[in-house]
């Protein structure tokens, strides 16, 4: 499959880190792979492709998976609610993730669950765009 977001993902380095990307930024698609084995993940499950290019390109740089909420470890994944969870906020109040119906669709819409209430909402926005917007927020001057 052709990449699609990949080479933006590597640019949130250098525009929020003002630093080079280095592909020690990220996971092969191996490591990636073998941490997902390693997920207690119903068998089968992949990632849409937004979300795997996310993790390739700059999953282990923390200052981007930890700026304001906390991107998941690949081998933390975990499907609840029909959702593929990957981000929570620093204070657990929320949690985000994919329909597991849609997992298949290279960047679907995410959903938002309040775990007071278990209630999932609409982000209204792909995976790339909630990323790309998140980091953004993230990295705002104050």
């Amino acid at each position: 499959m052709a990449e699609m977001l990949l080479e933006k993902y590597k640019g949130l380095v250098a525009k929020h880190l003002d630093d080079r990307w280095t592909p020690q930024e990220g996971y092969t698609a191996e490591e990636l792979a073998d941490q997902l084995a390693a997920a207690d993940l119903p068998a089968g499950t992949s990632l849409p492709l937004a979300l795997e290019e996310f993790y390739r390109a700059v999953g282990r740089c923390e200052e981007l998976m930890e700026a304001h909420c906390f991107f998941f470890d690949p081998d933390e994944f975990i499907v609840e609610d029909g959702h593929l969870l990957f981000l929570e906020d620093e204070d657990e109040q929320f949690a985000w993730g994919v329909p597991v119906e849609a997992l298949d669709v290279p960047d679907p819409l995410v959903r938002r669950r309040a775990n007071s209430t278990g209630a999932w909402h609409d982000e209204d926005a792909t995976v790339g765009e909630f990323i790309l917007d998140l980091l953004d927020f993230s990295f705002e001057e104050e």
